[in-house]
C-alpha cells in the first residue's frame, strides 16, 4: 500500500486527490470486514484543499503568517551532515521549534553561543505554553553555566549529571512533540554548540513519527527514564549552593577527573537499583524469616557501606534500632564509612570514632577499629546489649584478628548484626558465615553495577584446553577429586602451552599485564608459577602456605609490574585486593556460581588506564554431571531455556563494554553440556536419593546442590515419583497422579506467605478442609489450590471432589507439603496483603498465575478469560495482565515500549487495540476513582514457558490510579502504582538497564 500511494503521488498534479481516493477505498474495505477496527468516520473528507498548519480556535486573532515549515517535510526522514545543498541542522531546529508543542533535549554539554542560535525560538515555545526539558552533564567541563541559567530563565526545566569519575551520557538528540501526531526527532553528534549546529562536520538523522513512530517511542521512553533517574539532578540557578556546586564541578572537570568535594549533609542518598534489591532482601530475611544476623556479599567498589547506612536509616526510622557500632580493620575505612553515614543521616555530627587516640564520649553511634576494641575489657566496660545494631565491615581482611572478632561477637548481643564482605570464605579455612547462621542473606547481582559503570566491563573468552575430565572421580555437590585434578593439570606442559598462547593472542603486552590465575591446588599453583617464570613471564604462587609478609610483597610486586601474574588456589586469600588486576585466568573447572562470580569480581574493580577485565576460561571435556549452565545463568541473569540461544548468538544483550566469546570447540562443549543439563538423569537422581536415605525434599536439594526445576522439569514424576523410583514409597499410580505431578511442578512460583502458611496448615491435616465451614477468604485460597491442581477448566463446584482426590494420594500431599516448606524458605522479598481483613487473598509483589489471580477476585471460570484484561463486576475491579517482552526471538522495537515502567511508581500501559477514550471501557479506566472501581496490575517479563514448567507467573504490582493518557484505539495510559515496584522488577520493566 505504501508503494502504491507513493507511485500515485509522484509527478502528478492530481496525485494527492488520487491518494485520497485510494486511501478511502482501503478504509471502506477495512470497515466492511472489521467494523470494530474502522468505520466510515475514518474516511478523508472530499476536499481539494491541503492542510498546512493548525491554529487555536480560542477567539484569538489568526496570526499574520503560519509558523515556518522545516525544509524536510514532517513525514520524512533524512541524514544531515551540514553539507552543501542541504539544510543546516541549526536552521532546521529553529523551524522545528516554531511548530512544536513540547521539546525534550538531551546532550552532553550546552554552550552559550549554541544556545543563542535558538534562543528566540525557545522563548516563543515557552510563551505559547510549550514545555521545554533539557538533560545535560558536566562532562570535561564543557557546559557553560551562563547557558543553563538562560535556559531556566526562558522557562526550561534542566537536569544535570554531576558524575565525574566516568561519563555515562554521550547522547545528543532533540525530540519535538506535536499533538497532531507529526512529532519529529534529531539524533546524532551535535551538542548545543555553535560549531555543532552550524558548520561542524556533524552527522544527525532526522526521524518522523509518521515513518518511524516506534523509534520516537523509544526516544520518549528513554528520555522519561533518564528524567526520573536520581542521577540527573534538577538545576535551579536561584539557589546559590547549586550555582556554586555547578561551577566547582565544571572547574574540576576542566582540570581532569576528580571526586567532587561537596557538603555531603545537604544531599539525599538514593540507592542504585542493585543496592535497593539487597535492602529489600534484608527486609525479607528479617520480616519473613526472622533472621536478624545477616551477611551481605558485594564486590568491592559497589557500595557496601551505602547499603549498611541505608539499612540502618530504615531500621532507625522504624524505631527498631538506635545505637550503632560500626567495626572495621583500617582507619581509612572508618573515616570513609563515617562520612557516608553522616551523608545518609544528613547530620555532620553523627557518630564518634574509636581509633588510635580518639575515644567516644557518648558511646551511642561508634565507628571503631577492631584493634581499639581488642584493648577494651569487654566484660567490664561494654554491656553486651549496649548497641542495637552492629555492622562488621571487611573482616576477611584481617586474619591475625580472627580471635579478636570472635571475642567481640561472642560477647555482644545486638538486635541486628550485619556483616559486609566481598569474600565470605578465607584461605585459612575459616568461614565468616558461621556468625550468620551459615547463610548469605543477600549477594550482589553484577548487571546493574556493570551498567552503571561502577565495575570494569569484562571481555570473557572460553578456550578449549583439550583436557579429558570425564574419567575423573566425581561427586555431586563437591565436584572433582582434587588430587586427580592436580595430577592431570601438572602431568605435562600441553595445557600450559595453550594458556600461554591464549595470553599472547588476547593480551596486548604481557609485561604490562597484572593477572590472577585460579588453580586447583597449591601444587598446581606452584607448577604454573614455575612454568611461567621459565618462559620469561614473572610469576609467583600465593596460597594459604604463603606468609602474610610474603603475600604483601607479592601484591606490591604485582602492582609495580615486577610480577605479571599471581597464581592462587583459594579465591579468598586475605588481602588480595588489587584494583589494577586486568586479567583473570580460570585454570580450574569451577561449577559453583558463587565462587565463579567472586573470582571474576577480583578483577572488576575500576582503575585508571584499565579499559576492561580480560577473562580467559580454559574449558575441557567435562564430566557428564558438570554444570556450565549454573555459572552462565548467574553471570548473565538469563533462564536456562534462553542460555543455549545466547551462546549460539554470541550473547548479544550484555551490558555495554562486556563481551563473551567461545572458540569453536569450546562452543560445542558448552552447548552440549547446557543442553544435556536440561535432561537430568532421573535414574542417577534416584540412586543419589537411595544413598541419602529417607530424607526430605529440602535436605535432598541442600545435599546435592540441585534446584527445584531439576526435580520438576522433565515430567518425570516430581519428588514423589523420584521417591518411588528410589524404593522409598509405594503407592498405586492412578491416572490422575501424573496430572498432580505436573500441577505441583507448576506451583514453584508460590511466594505469598499467607498462602504458603494456609497450605502448610491444611496439608498437614489427615482430612481435607471443610469447604462449607471456611470463610470467604479461605474458600478463595482453596479455589487457587483447586485451579492450580486440576486446571482452570475444572468447574469450581468440583472443588470438594478435587480436595478428596489430593488427600487420597498421600505421597503427593506430603510432596506438596514439603515443597511448601522449601518455597517458604526461598522468599526473598517482603509482600503485603492488599485486603488484609477482606476476601481478596492477594499480596502485593507476590507471584500468581493468571488463573490464580482471577480466582482471588472470585472469578469462577478463569479459563474463559482469553484476553489480558478482565472487568470483575462483583469486586468493581479492572484486572490487567501485562507481558513486557512481546517476542522472544528477536529485538522488537515496535512493541517493546508499549508497556513499561517509567519510575518505580509510574507505569505506562497500552490498552486493547479497539479501546477508545470515548468508549465505556475507556471512560471507566479514566474515571475509575470517581466511579469507585479499582485497577489492579499484574506484570511478567515473558510469556514463554521454561521447559515443562508452564507459563511464567505474574507479579502482582498492586492497585494503580489513572494519571493521564494519550492516543486512541489503543490508548496509552499512565498509571500511578500505590506500591513502588521491587528493584529487580523495575530493572526488568525499564526501557534501558543503564
Amino acid at each position: 500500500m505504501r508503494r502504491a500511494l507513493r507511485a500515485i503521488g509522484s509527478d502528478d498534479p492530481d496525485g494527492t486527490i488520487r491518494q485520497v481516493e485510494l486511501t478511502n477505498q482501503i478504509a471502506e474495505a477495512i470497515a466492511a470486514l472489521a467494523p470494530d477496527a474502522a468505520t466510515t468516520n475514518d474516511l478523508i473528507a472530499d476536499s481539494r484543499e491541503l492542510l498546512h498548519a493548525l491554529t487555536e480556535r480560542s477567539g484569538a486573532p489568526v496570526p499574520a503568517r503560519f509558523p515556518p515549515r522545516p525544509e524536510i517535510p514532517l513525514a520524512a526522514s533524512a541524514l544531515l551532515v551540514n553539507g552543501r545543498d542541504q539544510p543546516r541542522i541549526g536552521n532546521e531546529i529553529q523551524r522545528e521549534l516554531a511548530s512544536a508543542d513540547a521539546v525534550d533535549l538531551v546532550c552532553a554539554f550546552v554552550k552559550w553561543h549554541g544556545l543563542r542560535i535558538v534562543d528566540e525560538q525557545l522563548a516563543h515555545l515557552v510563551r505559547r505554553g510549550g514545555r521545554l526539558r533539557v538533560i545535560t552533564t558536566t562532562y570535561i567541563g564543557a557546559t557553560e553555566r551562563r547557558a543553563l541559567d538562560r535556559l531556566v530563565e526562558l522557562g526550561a526545566e534542566v537536569k544535570i549529571s554531576y558524575e565525574t569519575r566516568m561519563t555515562r551520557l554521550h547522547a545528543k538528540a532533540w525530540l519535538f512533540h506535536r499533538a497532531t501526531g507529526y512529532s519529529t526527532a534529531y539524533v546524532g553528534s551535535s551538542n548545543l554548540s555553535k560549531s555543532a549546529i552550524l558548520d561542524g562536520l556533524e552527522w544527525n538523522v532526522r526521524l518522523s513519527a509518521v515513518g518511524q513512530g516506534h523509534l520516537l517511542d523509544t526516544f520518549a521512553a528513554t528520555f522519561e527514564e533518564y528524567w526520573a533517574d536520581p542521577a540527573f539532578e534538577s538545576y535551579e540557578p536561584n539557589d546559590p549552593s547549586q550555582r556554586a556546586r555547578l561551577d566547582e564541578a565544571l572547574a574540576r572537570e576542566q582540570q581532569g577527573p576528580a571526586d567532587l568535594p561537596i557538603d555531603l549533609t545537604t544531599l539525599k542518598v538514593h540507592p542504585f537499583g542493585y543496592q535497593l534489591e539487597i535492602l529489600q532482601e534484608l527486609a525479607a530475611e528479617r520480616e519473613v524469616h526472622g533472621h536478624w544476623r545477616n551477611l551481605v556479599v558485594m564486590a568491592t567498589g559497589t557500595g557496601k557501606t551505602v547499603v549498611a547506612g541505608l539499612d540502618y536509616q530504615r531500621l532507625r526510622d522504624a524505631r527498631q534500632v538506635d545505637s550503632l557500632l560500626f567495626v572495621a580493620h583500617r582507619e581509612e575505612i572508618l573515616a570513609q564509612s563515617l562520612g557516608i553515614f553522616r551523608h545518609i543521616m544528613r547530620s555532620g555530627s553523627f557518630g564518634e570514632r574509636f581509633v588510635r587516640g580518639e575515644r567516644p564520649r557518648q558511646w551511642r553511634h561508634v565507628f571503631a577499629s577492631i584493634q581499639s576494641l581488642a584493648r577494651v575489657d569487654l566484660e567490664r566496660d561494654l554491656d553486651p546489649a549496649r548497641f542495637d545494631m552492629i555492622v562488621i565491615d571487611e573482616f576477611h581482611h584481617a586474619s591475625e584478628e580472627t580471635k579478636t572478632y570472635a571475642r567481640l561477637l561472642q560477647h555482644v548481643r545486638p538486635r541486628v548484626l550485619l556483616g559486609l564482605t566481598a569474600t565470605p570464605e578465607r584461605a585459612d579455612g575459616l568461614d565468616v558465615k558461621v556468625w550468620f547462621e551459615g547463610r548469605i542473606a543477600a549477594e550482589l547481582r553484577l548487571w546493574e553495577a556493570l551498567e552503571r559503570g561502577l565495575l570494569a566491563p569484562f571481555q570473557y573468552f572460553g578456550i578449549y584446553d583439550q583436557t579429558e575430565l570425564q574419567a575423573l572421580r566425581w561427586r555431586r555437590g563437591t565436584g572433582y577429586d582434587i588430587t586427580e585434578l592436580t595430577n592431570l593439570f601438572t602431568g605435562d606442559d600441553a595445557r600450559v602451552r595453550i594458556c600461554l598462547q591464549a595470553l599472547y593472542d588476547k593480551v596486548t603486552d604481557l609485561r604490562e599485564m597484572r593477572a590472577l590465575g585460579f588453580c586447583v591446588s597449591i601444587g598446581h599453583a606452584e607448577f604454573m608459577a614455575h612454568r611461567f617464570n621459565d618462559v620469561g613471564i614473572p610469576a609467583r604462587a600465593v596460597t594459604s602456605q604463603t606468609s602474610r609478609d610474603d603475600r604483601r610483597v607479592a601484591l606490591q610486586a604485582l602492582r609495580d609490574r615486577e610480577v605479571n601474574i599471581l597464581f592462587t588456589v583459594d579465591l579468598f586469600n586475605e588481602g588480595i585486593d588489587v584494583p589494577e588486576i586486568d586479567t583473570v585466568l580460570f585454570l580450574r573447572p569451577t561449577e559453583s556460581a558463587t565462587i565463579f562470580l567472586q573470582q571474576l569480581g577480583r578483577g572488576l574493580r575500576l582503575a585508571d588506564d584499565k579499559p576492561c577485565l580480560t577473562v580467559l576460561d580454559f574449558i575441557g571435556n567435562q564430566h557428564s554431571e558438570f554444570r556450565f549452565d549454573v555459572r552462565y545463568r548467574a553471570l548473565t541473569g538469563i533462564s536456562r531455556r534462553e542460555l543455549a540461544r545466547e551462546i549460539e548468538h554470541g550473547f548479544p544483550t550484555l551490558p555495554a563494554g562486556c563481551h563473551i566469546e567461545f572458540d569453536r570447540v569450546a562452543t560445542d562443549v558448552v552447548l552440549h553440556n547446557v543442553r544435556s543439563s536440561l535432561r537430568i538423569d532421573w535414574n542417577g537422581l534416584a540412586a543419589e536419593l537411595r544413598r541419602l536415605g529417607d530424607c526430605s525434599l529440602a535436605d535432598f536439594l541442600d545435599d546435592t546442590g540441585l534446584g527445584l526445576d531439576d526435580i520438576y522439569r522433565r515430567r518425570r514424576g516430581g519428588w514423589a515419583g523420584l521417591r518411588q523410583l528410589a524404593g522409598l514409597d509405594r503407592y498405586s499410580k492412578e491416572p490422575e497422579d501424573d496430572q498432580l505431578a505436573r500441577a505441583i511442578g507448576r506451583m514453584l512460583h508460590l511466594d505469598d506467605p499467607e498462602r504458603l502458611g494456609f497450605l502448610a496448615r491444611i496439608l498437614d491435616e489427615p482430612d481435607p478442609p471443610n469447604i462449607e465451614a471456611a470463610s470467604e477468604r479461605e474458600r478463595r485460597l482453596l479455589s487457587l489450590l483447586h485451579f492450580s491442581l486440576w486446571g482452570a477448566s475444572t468447574p469450581l463446584d468440583k472443588m470438594g471432589h478435587g480436595l478428596e482426590r489430593l488427600w487420597s494420594n498421600r505421597p503427593r500431599r506430603i510432596e506438596l507439603l514439603q515443597l511448601v516448606e522449601v518455597l517458604r524458605n526461598r522468599i526473598r522479598r517482603v509482600v503485603r496483603p492488599i485486603d488484609p481483613s477482606g476476601r481478596i487473598p492477594l499480596h502485593v509483589h507476590a507471584q500468581y498465575s493468571r488463573d490464580e489471580a482471577l480466582a482471588a477476585f472470585g472469578v469462577d471460570n478463569p479459563g474463559s478469560v482469553r484476553q489480558g484484561v478482565k472487568w470483575v463486576e462483583s469486586e468493581l475491579a479492572d484486572v490487567f495482565f501485562v507481558t513486557l517482552r512481546k517476542t522472544e526471538r528477536h529485538y522488537s522495537p515496535t512493541t517493546m515500549y508499549q508497556d513499561r515502567a517509567i519510575t518505580p511508581s509510574l507505569f505506562q500501559w497500552e490498552s486493547q487495540s479497539t479501546t477508545s477514550e470515548v468508549s465505556p471501557t475507556g471512560q471507566r479506566y479514566i474515571h475509575h476513582r470517581m466511579r469507585g472501581s479499582t485497577v489492579h496490575l499484574f506484570i511478567r517479563n515473558t510469556k514463554e514457558a521454561d521447559g515443562d514448567m508452564g507459563a511464567p507467573p505474574y507479579l502482582y504490582a498492586g492497585p494503580a490510579t489513572y494519571v493521564s493518557h494519550s492516543g486512541d484505539r489503543p490508548m496509552k495510559i499512565l498509571w500511578n502504582l500505590q506500591f513502588e515496584l521491587p528493584a529487580d522488577v523495575f530493572h526488568a520493566a525499564r526501557v534501558v538497564a543503564a
